[in-house]
This record gives structure tokens, sequence and C-alpha cells, in this order.
């Protein structure tokens, strides 16, 4: 052993746990593991701001399933940084988040951008924790990987004041890492999930949460299609099943299609892998009815704490869906015979979805996820924030293999584009598309200025339609008419896109945007496409008009 900074001690335990790459927005507060990194081989992508930072590892988290890193200094970055820890938190993702810190001798006098960071983030990760003792940092981030990939993924934040950093130690490294600890799936409970669907005339399939794997999105595939069983993912989780599999029949969430839930509302039996049944994927717990849902439930999730919380299942299992669903698919196949027509209608409804109705104004954006979904490769990773824009890649668009959607279940607006530099420094050979709102786009939209810095050739295209449309949306359903505080003044985006070093184009007819997307493509450069639809194209289903009247023929 040697001396060692603090800084470097926690570097070095970085890589021993295999980190790779960093993303940060620099800070005095922890200039001492800035200095580690100089030649620690890592990638560090350097952001713009802490929210971009903390929405890039999250989304790095989410394609690799290892915990992904984000340095932030003190106060105003830590509170920047938020956002994107709330998102991993919400959507079970692994994610660590390492903050500078005043100096131990300052603490508890509110010195300059002192915060209890502790408390601060109490609710929203699995752990916070401040380092006081350099002596401890090995064990403290030994620990911190072991909290944010077991059980239930999340994310861990540390602490770490400024002159513990810089302070000299001899102190050993940490063992090396054991990987993720997970209950082990009883190949009984498998079986008796079994023989709960097998007494069914109308099953149904759940799938969703943080844990999940291309393996088990193949088995899922496999056993659904042998038994014939309907499946049907949770919210922006689409890409856990091949959306072209005859078991596939949907989503349940935001923009769900109201026959899907009512076949969910209609199941006699729910088998529930992964998803925590929150919110969202309940359309506010409407859809199943609480703590009594009336029908046959087994809840398969990796947190004690989540089973039986607002649902009781009738048999609830604490382990992971990937064991689970492997243990499925080394049992017989269940014959179909009672549901084969309740599955193959369900398909039919959903295939349903993909016709796509009239809508206001020359740039439909079916039309767009159209050519996407022909021009794409099965491979192409997509990403999105949080709006109305979305429901058009969700219901448009066919995922086909595992991973290649990254959205926000929590609904964090400006999560697009961050996660697209995520997803492109991850994967630089993969097609790697953004699709923002206006209103969304903005939050990040610095984060350009890091996708051309890193030569993340992604193309981000950004829905323009002058307001916060989901908000809108839910304004003229209760307050028809009366429109404050969502209409939004722009930029040129195409130009705002040039001044950074990145292609930039506006498109305003569907004919035209084909042409455009091959050219945004072979740009070379990040480049972005800015949509310019009519305000009156607010969903799929319903135009802006249409909303409003209907609020106002029922009042």
């Amino acid at each position: 052993m040697s001396e060692r900074t603090g800084g470097r001690i926690l570097v070095d335990q970085l890589l021993l746990h295999g980190v790779d790459r960093i993303f940060c927005v620099p800070g005095e507060s922890y200039l001492a593991a800035l200095d580690a990194l100089y030649d620690a081989g890592v990638d560090l992508v350097v952001c713009r701001m802490e929210a971009g930072a903390a929405d890039m590892a999250e989304a790095d988290g989410k394609l690799t399933g290892r915990p992904g890193i984000c340095f932030v200094t003190r106060g105003p970055g830590a509170t920047h940084a938020c956002v994107g820890v709330h998102t991993a938190m919400q959507d079970s993702t692994p994610m660590i988040l390492l903050v500078g810190q005043v100096a131990r001798e300052h603490r508890r006098r509110e010195a300059f951008q002192e915060v209890d960071f502790e408390a601060m983030f109490a609710p929203l990760a699995k752990w916070a924790v401040e380092v006081d003792d350099v002596r401890r940092l090995p064990e403290v981030v030994g620990r911190a990987f072991a909290v944010a990939t077991s059980g239930r993924p999340g994310p861990v934040v540390i602490s770490l004041p400024e002159d513990l950093l810089e302070e000299v130690a001899d102190v050993p490294d940490a063992p090396a890492p054991s990987g993720p600890h997970q209950a082990r799936v009883v190949p009984a409970d498998a079986e008796a999930a079994r023989a709960i669907l097998a007494a069914a005339e109308r099953p149904l399939v759940l799938v969703g949460g943080g844990l999940w794997s291309t393996q088990a999105a193949d088995d899922l595939r496999a056993w659904a299609e042998a038994s014939r069983l309907p499946v049907c993912t949770s919210f922006r989780r689409q890409s856990y099943l091949d959306n072209r599999s005859d078991a596939y029949i949907g989503w349940a969430g935001v923009g769900i299609d109201p026959k899907l839930a009512q076949r969910i509302r209609d199941c006699d039996t729910l088998l529930c892998l992964g998803a925590r049944l929150g919110e969202a994927t309940t359309s506010g717990y409407t859809i199943l009815t609480a703590p009594d849902t009336g029908k046959r439930l087994v809840h398969v999730y990796p947190d004690p704490d989540e089973l039986g919380r607002v649902y009781q299942p009738e048999l609830g299992v604490v382990g992971s869906p990937v064991g689970f669903v492997a243990a499925l698919r080394a049992l017989p196949p269940l014959d179909p015979a009672r549901w084969a027509a309740w599955t193959e209608a369900a398909r039919v409804e959903h295939l349903a979805q993909l016709d796509r109705q009239p809508v206001p104004g020359p740039l439909d954006m079916g039309a767009v996820v159209e050519h996407l979904r022909e021009r794409l490769p099965s491979d192409a990773i997509l990403t999105t924030g949080a709006g109305n824009f979305a429901v058009w890649l969700q219901r448009f668009y066919r995922f086909t293999e595992y991973r290649t959607h990254l959205a926000p279940t929590s609904g964090a607006m400006g999560y697009g584009l961050p996660a697209a530099v995520a997803a492109k420094a991850r994967y630089p050979d993969r097609h790697v598309v953004a699709l923002c709102g206006d209103g969304d786009f903005l939050m990040t939209g610095q984060e350009l200025a890091t996708a051309v810095r890193q030569r993340a050739n992604l193309v981000v295209m950004v829905v323009n339609n002058g307001m916060y449309g989901t908000i809108r949306m839910h304004q003229e359903r209760h307050y028809p008419g009366r429109v404050v505080g969502t209409e939004l003044v722009n930029p040129d985006f195409a130009a705002y896109a040039r001044s950074f070093g990145a292609y930039g184009e506006a498109v305003e007819r569907s004919e035209d945007f084909p042409a455009a997307f091959g050219r945004a493509l072979d740009a070379g450069v990040p480049a972005l496409l800015e949509l310019r639809v009519d305000p009156e194209a607010l969903t799929p289903r319903q135009s802006l008009s249409q909303i409003r009247a209907a609020a106002l023929g029922g009042s």
C-alpha cells in the first residue's frame, strides 16, 4: 500500500467496480477527485448543467444494468441533479451521484453552498451518506454499488467533503465486488404461479420494472407464445417484449388504448412481472381497484416492501423477474384452449392502433413515426422526455429489441436529449434518435454542446407546437377556453442547433420528412430537425378543439 489522496482512493474504487464513463459538471468542491481522473483512463463526459449530467448517468445505468456515475458540486450543483436522482428512483435504475461538499470544519454553519445532503436526498434515493473519514471511502463505495444494484435497483448519493478528498491516507482497496444480491427464485413459486394461470379464463401478463435483460425478454416471448398468453408492458417499458410478437397487446400507461384498459379490468388473472403497479401504469389506480383487485393477482417484485403496498396479491414473490420468467419457461407450456380467443382478440385490437386517423395540419406525427419504423434498424435506440409528443412514438412505433426505448417513468421533462447523448456514447455505432417536445427540449437543450463535444452524432427531433401540450390538454379538459400559462414563444430551433455546430433543419410537411431525416442521419455531426406541427394536433385521438368541445358539452 501507499499513501493516496481521498480523491485518488475514491477513483480507484470506481475503477475496481468497472466504471468506464463518468458524467459531470466540474466544481471546486471535488478538484482532488478530478485530478485523480486525469490519468485514470475513464471517459469523462463534461456536461453543461447538472440536470443533464444526472439524466445521462441514469440513462447509462438503464443501458448497462450497472450504476451510472455522476459527479456534481455542492449546493446548486446537487439541487440541479435532483431530477436525475428522482428519475432513477422511480425508474428503478442503478445510479451513483457523487457530490462535493464543504470542508468538514465548516459544516453546520450554512457555509457557502452548504446543504445537508443526507437529509435532502433521503426521500429521493435508496441511500444517502456523507463520508467523514477518508479511510472508509473503500467501504462506502463498495456498499454504494451493492445498494444501487441489489433488490430493487436505484440511486445512491455520496457526499464528499472537499478536505476529505484532499487528505492523504494509506488505506487498502475494498475486495473485488461480488455483484448484485437478489433473492433466489424458488421453483415452487413458479409452479404455483403456473397453477393459478392454468385455472384462468381471461389471463393477462404485465411486465415492467428496472430489473430485466435481453435474455429475460427472449424467455418471456418464448414462454408467452408457447402458452398463447397476452402480454402488455408497464409505462415506458415497451421494449421488454418484441412488439411483433403475437403475445404483445400494448402498453399500460399514459395514452393507454381504452380497449386495453378494459381488458386489464376484465381479466380474471393478472401475472405482474417486475412492475410496481404505480399510478401511471394503473391510470391513477383506476384500472385496478385497491387493495382488492377482484382478480387473482400474482406479483413478482424484488422489494418485499412493495408487495401488498397498494394491491394485495394472492401470491407475492420476492425475487428478480428475470429469474422468475426463466423458471416459468423451464416448465411445460400451458394449455391455451380456454383463453386463445381472448388473446387473439386483444392482439387484433392492438394492431388496429397502428392505423392512423387524419390529424390537423400538413405535418402528421403519425406519418413521421411510421417512417422511423420503416427506416431505422431494429437496434436503433429512441429516447423521449415527457409530454404528449411521446404518445405518438408509443402508439405507432414497434420496438423489437430490449432497451431500445429510454424514457423516464417519473415524467421528467428534458430527459430525451441527455439520454440520447448517453446512448450514443455507450453505443457509437447504433442509430440514436431523441424525440422531444418544444418545452421539453429547452429544459436541457444546452446539452447539444455536449453532443458536439463528444462527437455523438445523434438525431434530435423537436416537435414544435408552441405550447406545453400536456398541460394545455388537461387545462382544456378541466377549464375549457381559459388558456393561461401554457403558451410558449420559441426560438428558431434549426438555427439554435447550427449555433452549436450541429446540423439544423425545419420540416413543415409530412412528405418532406423522409428526405430531411436522411440528411440528418448523414450529417456527420449531431443533427436537429424542428417539426412544426399544428397546435390542434394535440393527440392521436383528439384535436385540441375536440377536447375543448367535449369538456364544454359535458359541463
